[in-house]
């Protein structure tokens, strides 16, 4: 185990997303899996009465790889982190106008989110039902605009809200959220000039790198990225491992 893997517990309980889901959910507090950091995970689930258990595991150690693989987990996405440092900006276009959001883009906005982010890891087990996996990248992206994130920009056309980016900053590192664009609108480079002003954003926040996270088979995502001068820093693993027939008293 690396030295940051030692948390206090193998597993931690989350409340959110088990309220949203109606699953008792925990999420591993280990990276890399051996026999021992694998029976101790399962018997902490047995013990809560999990339902599901999220492990974001390196892509580098064979032996969490085949441990997963060989205990029915189920691999539900690769998960793509990319970062660039905030020198030489790239010039932001002046034909289409980027703003803070308002109140009354929200249902536009949930509209977009609603349908813009079916490459992400909840879409693809099929545990989840679809239109939760909706509902929560809607839910996402209000709680954004209701202060979970630091700054939520707009893109308009025609005085419509077409698109968003959300993000935050840390200390020298800010971090892309949430990037959407209304399907009518997507292949027109609007995608690019949200992350442009993304950055202009970090930078006057003091920020010295930018960083995003996306999905593996999110191709298109990670070439606006790779354009946008961002290379890749890791590759991870999510794992979706249920427990068919938990009885969780009601």
């Amino acid at each position: 185990m690396k030295p940051d893997d030692k948390l206090e517990s193998i597993c931690t309980y989350l409340e959110w997303d088990s309220e949203f889901f109606g699953h008792r959910i925990a999420r591993a507090n280990r990276r890399r899996l051996d026999d021992s950091a694998l029976n101790e995970m399962l018997g902490w689930c047995a013990a809560s009465r999990i339902e599901c258990l999220y492990l974001l595991a390196d892509s580098d150690d064979p032996q969490t790889t085949r441990l997963a693989e060989t205990n029915e987990f189920l691999l539900a996405d690769v998960r793509i982190t990319l970062e660039r440092t905030l020198v030489e900006l790239p010039c932001i276009p002046r034909d289409v106008a980027v703003r803070p959001a308002r109140e009354e883009d929200l249902g536009t906005l949930r509209a977009i989110a609603r349908t813009g982010h079916r490459d992400t890891r909840f879409y693809f087990d099929p545990h989840f039902d679809r239109a939760k996996c909706d509902l929560l990248y809607e839910t996402w992206i209000e709680r954004s605009f209701r202060g979970s994130a630091e700054v939520v920009l707009v893109a308009e056309v025609a005085r419509k809200a077409v698109g968003y980016i959300t993000g935050h900053h840390r200390g020298d590192e800010a971090q892309i959220g949430l990037i959407g664009v209304a399907e009518g609108h997507q292949g027109s480079g609007l995608g690019s000039t949200l992350v442009k002003h993304f950055l202009s954003w970090a930078a006057r926040e003091d920020a010295k790198r930018a960083v995003v996270i996306t999905q593996g088979r999110n191709v298109r995502a990670q070439r606006l990225y790779q354009r946008s001068g961002f290379v890749t820093a890791s590759s991870q693993l999510w794992y979706h491992r249920w427990f068919p027939g938990v009885t969780v008293p009601q």
